[in-house]
């Protein structure tokens, strides 16, 4: 199995990184993408609501000048917004993540052959009008698979994933390399997308600044980088997923308090808001919001260089690690909005299970570790995103660590100049940020892997990859990859997440929920997620 985080093109990089669950909220990109049409609809639009006739108005706290490109996206926003424009041959409830028939007819009944065929549904249509075809199925994997094409959607389908076969116009069929039940799931993150549109000269540079025209329930009618992107109901939608609002127009308001203010009061201009702060949930829920969490993968990590000592010495880092505070900073800093890591998968996660190294706070503990490893006057300097909540989060780690002798300096700044520095290969010793790929799937495999391979970034930021036990933690993941019994790949994955936590060199502090508010009194079927963005396919006006 290939990396979930490949060799991403240097200009596409920074929107991975930047916009996506691994890095929480961030300003916007450069002002250089530019709009895909003459400019906005009214930002300030939000319909009559009950008849179902108004605009459905949300409020997404994450920039939607990210890469539309569904192959290669990572942006919360534009991720989201794929989800109701485009379909893949199958697609995931987004909160069980069990897969559906999207533009297939159906779910294949035998997941454990090495062959998956699909039937398109009759009558699909892309928002131009033109048929979905097994061209375009076609057209879209054999640009995942391409060798020569570095994308994001490699990583989730190039290990497993032998070829697709065209058989006729509406008929295709997946050729697996071995038996791999959990990639029915992952045909989600695979956009069925036209080959008439995209095969153009130029064309999937058009798809990174905006351009969308998938088959999906809602179409894309504007797009305006650093304001807003609009939709309106596609006629012509024949699938399981129907339009629930004529028209919806997304606002991207990343700083917290003019996001707040957007769905608060009797004088709202939203109606739903993701990425709400813990400290405004009162404040919403007294105005007559629904405010309710959603709790996953989203994290704060710690991520260790192991070239710059003493961060080699494993000793040293579960020193640190045990340092913390944990359940201090889930009270103080999260107002009781997470738990302290137990795992690098968090505890509602199928595959779950308590680590045998879990680092329970016990300053003793850690004092004695840097004892063991012969290290006196450790000064750290915490590089760390500005992310409003891992920012509110430091002031612990500080604490923790000044009380055991490690005399501590917080820098934090913009995401953006954070991993520049990872990706000029500047020296740094410690990295504080947030990571969740649950918005990729609930898949134990994907998840690790997203993080740990040889290859992928952030073994590259870390420097670990050459280390001798990261090159076995490598060899039996990709072991339990192929492994065909479910129950002892389940044991496999849980034995190499132990190594994980063992080695801390890039791990989680605390696991925490992701909050979304809405107006129940003009919305229903609304399910808060535990990954950034919403999904509306299920929701309509009261």
């Amino acid at each position: 199995m290939r990396d979930v985080t490949p060799d991403v093109p240097a200009l596409h990089r920074r929107s991975f990184l930047k916009y996506s669950g691994a890095l929480g909220a961030a300003a916007a990109i450069s002002s250089s993408l530019t709009a895909c049409s003459s400019g906005p609809e009214s930002t300030n639009d939000t319909g009559d609501g009950g008849g179902g006739n108004g605009t459905l108005t949300a409020v997404i706290g994450y920039g939607n000048d990210g890469s539309w490109d569904p192959t290669q996206t990572a942006s919360a926003f534009c991720m989201a917004a794929n989800n109701h424009i485009y379909e893949g041959l199958l697609d995931t409830d987004p909160i069980s993540r069990e897969p559906y028939a999207a533009l297939a007819t159906e779910v294949p009944s035998d997941l454990g052959g090495t062959s998956w065929k699909f039937t398109l549904r009759a009558g699909a249509k892309f928002h131009d009008g033109k048929p979905v075809t097994a061209d375009d199925v076609v057209f879209v994997f054999d640009r995942i698979l391409d060798p020569k094409t570095q994308t994001l959607a490699k990583g989730f389908f190039a290990g497993w994933l032998k070829e697709v076969r065209k058989i006729d116009a509406q008929n295709v069929e997946l050729v697996l390399n071995f038996p791999f039940p959990e990639g029915v799931s992952r045909l989600t993150l695979a956009k069925i997308m036209p080959k008439h549109v995209f095969s153009q000269p130029g064309a999937w540079e058009d798809a990174i600044k905006g351009k969308a025209i998938g088959s999906g329930p809602y179409r894309q009618t504007a797009h305006h980088p650093k304001s807003n992107t609009t939709f309106e109901a596609f006629a012509d939608y024949n699938g399981p997923r129907k339009p629930a609002f004529k028209k919806m127009n997304w606002l991207t308001i990343v700083d917290a308090a003019p996001r707040v203010a957007k769905i608060s009061g009797a004088s709202a201009g939203a109606q739903i808001a993701d990425n709400i702060p813990y400290a405004n949930i009162t404040q919403l829920e007294k105005g007559g919001m629904s405010v309710k969490g959603g709790s996953g993968m989203n994290n704060l990590f710690l991520m260790f260089n192991t070239r710059h000592k003493p961060f080699d010495d494993v000793r040293v880092r579960q020193a640190l690690r045990y340092a913390i505070d944990t359940e201090k900073m889930v009270q103080v800093a999260l107002k009781g909005h997470g738990t302290p890591s137990s795992s690098f998968l968090n505890e509602a996660n199928p595959t779950y299970r308590r680590a045998k190294t879990v680092y329970d706070y016990d300053p003793d503990k850690a004092k004695q570790l840097l004892k063991e490893a012969g290290v006196r006057g450790l000064k750290i300097d915490i590089l760390a995103v500005n992310v409003s909540w891992i920012v509110d989060c430091l002031p612990t780690i500080k604490a923790s660590w000044d009380a055991i002798g490690v005399e501590t300096t917080l820098s934090p700044q913009e995401t953006t100049a954070v991993f520049t520095k990872m990706d000029q290969k500047q020296d740094y010793q410690v990295v504080a940020a947030a990571s969740n790929p649950n918005q990729f799937g609930l898949d134990a495999d994907l998840i690790m892997r997203y993080n740990y391979t040889p290859t992928n970034l952030w073994m590259q930021y870390t420097r670990w990859a050459d280390n001798s036990v990261a090159k076995k933690l490598f060899r039996d993941m990709d072991k339990a990859t192929r492994e065909p019994d479910a129950e002892t790949k389940k044991a496999m994955i849980q034995d190499y997440v132990d190594v994980v936590a063992e080695q801390a060199v890039l791990y989680p502090v605390v696991h925490t929920e992701l909050m979304t508010a809405w107006n129940a009194k003009r919305l229903s079927g609304i399910r808060a997620q535990p990954y950034p963005g919403i999904n509306l396919l299920q929701a309509k006006w009261v």
